[in-house]
């Protein structure tokens, strides 16, 4: 079916909602082998990759950073919160699995109501919602038994930082930075992926009073006085170096600047909840408790 096609029936189940009985929620039955696949997430796109299933992928979005080559040998539909019905429906998908905070909300309607089956996949950020992601998204796609591969690998990871975690006596203040430079820092809060990778890694996350991603104040930066700094690499590039990122007036008086404890990471590895959860955990952990693991790792921190 051609994308005019497709539009005009959105257009036509729009106005008589009597005749879009088979587009309730989910979209009709999907194929037992979909093999033009829209990846509508970036830890979407990276459990597709780690199923081995790539060759499928029709499409991906713009948040597919992992792997690299996802973007660069797939069509770009555009960003997940802002997407539009027409290049998603361009490329004739037979399943489109998005990311449950994709939208906005009518154009995924408008996707469901011309045919296409449209799998929304919950986010929980925790080891158990990385566990439910790849089992839904392998179930997707009928590769169920390389899903609990990749489920059975990412809990022995999980575990074995779990274990050497135990020895901890003292957690380290940690302060996670989303962003900076426009208005006040935003930093993470309770119920955000960052915190429960904190968590996971053996920190304490400074903002847990507040709930999700919000501004933060200087004078609240100073009095949680983080030891730790955790930022993006989208932020890191703002400034370019340590010294410039940390200098900022809101950071410069805290122990994290003083000490030069400043730890860079890919936002998606980090707190994207895919197949690399287990190492972005062990990486996280490493930096917080060098004692107790044989081989300190030294890719996110300076």
């Amino acid at each position: 079916m051609t994308i005019f096609s497709r539009l005009l029936l959105s257009a036509c189940c729009l106005a008589w909602p009597a005749l879009a009985g088979a587009a309730e929620p989910g979209g009709p039955a999907a194929p037992d082998d979909p093999q033009r696949i829209i990846a509508i997430g970036g830890s979407i796109t990276e459990i597709i990759y780690a199923l081995g299933a790539q060759d499928r992928l029709a499409a991906v979005d713009s948040a597919s950073l992992y792997p690299p080559k996802a973007l660069e040998t797939h069509p770009n539909v555009g960003y997940m919160r802002a997407l539009s019905a027409e290049p998603v429906l361009s490329v004739d998908p037979d399943l489109i699995l998005v990311v449950a905070d994709a939208g906005p909300p009518e154009v995924i309607k408008q996707m469901r109501q011309v045919g296409v089956r449209v799998l929304t996949i919950q986010d929980e950020p925790s080891v158990r919602g990385a566990h439910q992601k790849i089992r839904a998204v392998a179930r997707a796609v009928g590769l169920e038994r390389e899903g609990e591969q990749l489920v059975a690998r990412l809990e022995r990871e999980y575990r074995a930082v779990s274990e050497r975690l135990k020895a901890v006596k003292t957690r380290p203040e940690v302060l996670f930075l989303l962003s900076t430079g426009n208005g006040p820092p935003l930093a993470a809060g309770a119920g955000t992926s960052a915190h429960s990778m904190i968590n996971l890694a053996g920190g304490r996350n400074v903002m847990e009073r507040i709930k999700g991603y919000k501004p933060v104040t200087p004078e609240a930066i100073v009095a949680a006085a983080p030891e730790i700094i955790v930022a993006t690499r989208r932020t890191f590039a703002r400034y370019g170096s340590k010294e410039k990122l940390l200098s900022l007036p809101e950071l410069a008086t805290t122990p994290a600047a003083a000490a030069g404890r400043l730890l860079v990471f890919d936002g998606l590895y980090l707190v994207g909840f895919g197949p690399r959860a287990g190492a972005a955990m062990r990486e996280l952990a490493t930096h917080f408790h060098p004692d107790l693991f044989d081989s300190p790792l030294k890719r996110g921190g300076f």
